[in-house]
C-alpha cells in the first residue's frame, strides 16, 4: 500500500479554521454545449473557458477522440480567502465533455456531464482536480479508457479513480480505485474493484506500517453504472449493496 509519509505531519495536524460563513455566491449554472465542432474551442461555451484537455482513441475507430474539462469564468464565484498564499479561491463549477473524432475532421459531443467533478465552495477543501493538491487530481485516457482521479482533503485526505470504457453506446464505469486515509488515526483503507470481474481486493493499514491486512471479495453480477448515474465523484461509495 501507498504511503503517505511526505504529509505524516498533516495527518495529526488540526484542520485549518473553518471556514467563514458561506459568502453569497451566485448559483451554478450550465449552458448547452455544441453538439459539433472544427476545433476543441467550439466547445467552449461564452464566458467560460477550456480548463484542460487530453486526447486519445476512446472508441477504438484509430482517431483522437478527446476529454476537455470546462470551467465557468465568473469572476463573482471567485472568494476572497484573506490568506497571502491564496488570496482567490475559484468556486466556477466545471463541465466534463467527450468529444468524438469525425472520420472528416470536426468533433461530435457525445458526453456533458456537470456532477461527477462537483463544484467546490469551500476554500479549506481541496479543489478535487487540482493537480498541485495534497491529493492530485487528474483526467487521463489510459489503455482507450477514461480515467478520472479526485483528490480530497480535509477530515479525511485521498483520492478516488474512476475508471470509464465506452462500450454498449455509452461511458461504463468498469473500475474503482480509493486510497483513504484518516488524520486523525492514521488508518488507510484501500480498495480496488474491477466491475467487469466482479472482484473487489480491500487493503486495511496504517501510515506507521506496511503491514497491511488484505481482504478478497466477490461482488454481485450487476449493471455497470454509467458515468452519469455515478453522480457526485467524491460522494459515490463505489461497494454495491
Amino acid at each position: 500500500m501507498r504511503r503517505f509519509a511526505p504529509v505524516l505531519l498533516l495527518l495529526f495536524a488540526g484542520i485549518a479554521a473553518a471556514a467563514a460563513d458561506d459568502p453569497d455566491l451566485p448559483p451554478a449554472t450550465y449552458p448547452k454545449l455544441a453538439a459539433q465542432a472544427a476545433t476543441y474551442e467550439g466547445f467552449v461555451p461564452p464566458g467560460w473557458r477550456l480548463e484542460s484537455t487530453v486526447a486519445g482513441d476512446l472508441n477504438g475507430d484509430g482517431r483522437p477522440d478527446a476529454v476537455l474539462v470546462l470551467r465557468d469564468n465568473d469572476p463573482k464565484k471567485f472568494i476572497d480567502t484573506g490568506r497571502a498564499s491564496q488570496p482567490k479561491f475559484d468556486t466556477n463549477p466545471r463541465i466534463l465533455a467527450v468529444v468524438f473524432a469525425g472520420d472528416k475532421g470536426g468533433y461530435s459531443l457525445v458526453l456533458e456531464n456537470h456532477t461527477l467533478v462537483a463544484r467546490t465552495t469551500d476554500p479549506f477543501q481541496q479543489d478535487p482536480l487540482d493537480p498541485d493538491g495534497i491529493q492530485a487530481g487528474e483526467v487521463a485516457i489510459k489503455n482507450g479508457a477514461l480515467r478520472i482521479t479526485l483528490g480530497y482533503f480535509g477530515g479525511n485526505m485521498g483520492r478516488m479513480t474512476y475508471t470509464f470504457r465506452f462500450q454498449n453506446g455509452r461511458f461504463e464505469l468498469i473500475g474503482y480505485d480509493r486510497v483513504d486515509v484518516t488524520r486523525n488515526s492514521g488508518v488507510i483503507n484501500d480498495i480496488s474493484i474491477n466491475y467487469s470481474t466482479q472482484q473487489m481486493v480491500r487493503k486495511i493499514g496504517h501510515i506507521s506500517n506496511d503491514a497491511d491486512k488484505t481482504t478478497r471479495h466477490k461482488l454481485p453480477r450487476k449493471p455497470l453504472l454509467t458515468l452519469e448515474q455515478v453522480g457526485d465523484g467524491l460522494a459515490f461509495q463505489g461497494v454495491p449493496e
